[in-house]
């Protein structure tokens, strides 16, 4: 899968997500740094690439409505220490198909997955 890592992920995370077998870029090579979420958001739309975060702004369904870009997978861990966040992006990612989450917006939490789909798809699903 073709994923971006938005800026405030680990650039350690690239390597193990590679290893898992997807394609990844990260905001930080892409000199997005310090960028509007929006920007963000349009180049991973631009490169077909699910965008992986901690940005609770990506959840916002009246700005990143499901359908309008490749996919918003939002990361919600119990703390946010990077090795904690990294842990919990390697585990979910190791065992989800994330080619599910094309065209949707993902709430990953530690006891549950939330997931909007765009209109011409069912409604919310619950893991």
């Amino acid at each position: 899968m073709r994923l971006k890592l938005d800026e405030n992920l680990s650039r350690h995370l690239k390597p193990i997500l590679v290893g898992l077998g997807h394609e990844v870029m990260t905001a930080a090579e892409e000199n997005l740094l310090s960028q509007p979420d929006t920007a963000v958001a349009w180049a991973a739309k631009a490169e077909s690439r699910l965008l992986f975060t901690l940005d609770v702004e990506f959840g916002d369904l009246r700005k990143y409505a499901p359908g309008t870009h490749p996919g918003i997978v939002l990361f919600r861990p119990r703390t946010f220490g990077p090795l904690a966040v990294n842990e919990f992006i390697r585990a979910f990612t190791a065992v989800t198909d994330l080619r599910d989450f094309v065209g949707c917006v993902v709430v990953v939490e530690p006891s549950r997955v939330r997931i909007r789909r765009p209109l011409s798809s069912q409604g919310e699903s619950r893991k």
